[in-house]
């Protein structure tokens, strides 16, 4: 396959050979937020990458060190014009249709989701963040859930997924205290997979995301379907739901490859179908 290179306003998408999508958040100058449009292209993005067979992983990365992403970027400055009287539900419908969306697209994506993480994720940009499958984040980097110091409720998903990731207790002291969380201690509250200097985080989630391209896509995809159905449902329900993507998988050609590659003690040459 060629190398394609796609370019949006605030988002940089190429898939290259390696069947891997990369997905670069473009706007160093306001700390790589995210404008409605920039979010709009990013949600689009990972549509794309999820449903197009010549992708197998994603791989979600920022320009620059400083900021991995900083969020919805709220401006202190007041607005120019005063904004209109909001109507019941209208922020509610914002949210939905805007941050929410983000952090779906990135959990329902079907291809695992690879996220490097070299310079601060701040508020939405944290959440961001822990949607995805695989971190690997920079010596350098943090995460900060800020919602608490704007007065603002903990948005885009956060605590539903602090929750299930560290629980209830840390979540509160994360999200009720707001205070900057290093790279090491995301690493020990199991909130990344991986802390590497900062000049090796591209290589070390390019090295993953490369892995997870070259694997049974249609296992990875079920694989975190179930993960998701797992923290968020009963015994019942997930045992239901592994029965059947077993039934799924069983019925894919990478499954046939894996079985004869093991018989043959030989590395498996996934397809990804």
């Amino acid at each position: 396959m060629d190398e394609m290179t796609e370019e949006e306003p605030g988002v940089l998408v190429t898939v290259g050979e390696d069947n891997v999508c990369r997905i670069t958040i473009d706007r160093p100058n306001v700390g790589n937020s995210l404008s409605p449009l920039a979010r709009d292209t990013l949600i689009q993005s990972f549509a794309r990458a999820g449903a197009d067979p010549a992708v197998r992983a994603v791989l979600l990365r920022a320009t620059g060190d400083r900021h991995f992403c900083a969020g919805a970027g709220l401006s202190p400055d007041p607005p120019a014009e005063p904004a209109r009287e909001k109507r019941p539900g209208d922020i509610a419908r914002m949210l939905q249709n805007g941050w929410q969306r983000l952090i779906v697209a990135v959990l329902d994506c079907d291809k695992p989701v690879v996220a490097a993480v070299k310079g601060t994720a701040a508020g939405a940009g944290a959440s961001l963040v822990l949607a995805c499958d695989l971190v690997v984040m920079a010596q350098e980097a943090t995460l900060v859930q800020a919602f608490v110091h704007r007065g603002v409720l903990p948005d885009s998903g956060a605590i539903h997924l602090l929750t299930r990731i560290v629980g209830l207790r840390r979540a509160a002291e994360l999200l009720m205290l707001g205070e900057p969380v290093d790279a090491a201690t995301c690493e020990r509250l199991g909130l990344v997979n991986r802390v590497v200097a900062r000049q090796e985080t591209d290589a070390a989630a390019e090295e993953l995301a490369r892995r997870l391209a070259a694997g049974p896509t249609v296992a990875l995809a079920l694989t975190k379907r179930l993960l998701s159905v797992s923290s968020e449902s009963g015994r019942e329900r997930a045992f239901e739901q592994e029965a059947w993507a077993q039934e799924v998988v069983s019925r894919t050609a990478d499954l046939q490859e894996g079985l004869q590659a093991f018989a043959e003690r030989r590395r498996p040459r996934f397809r990804g179908f």
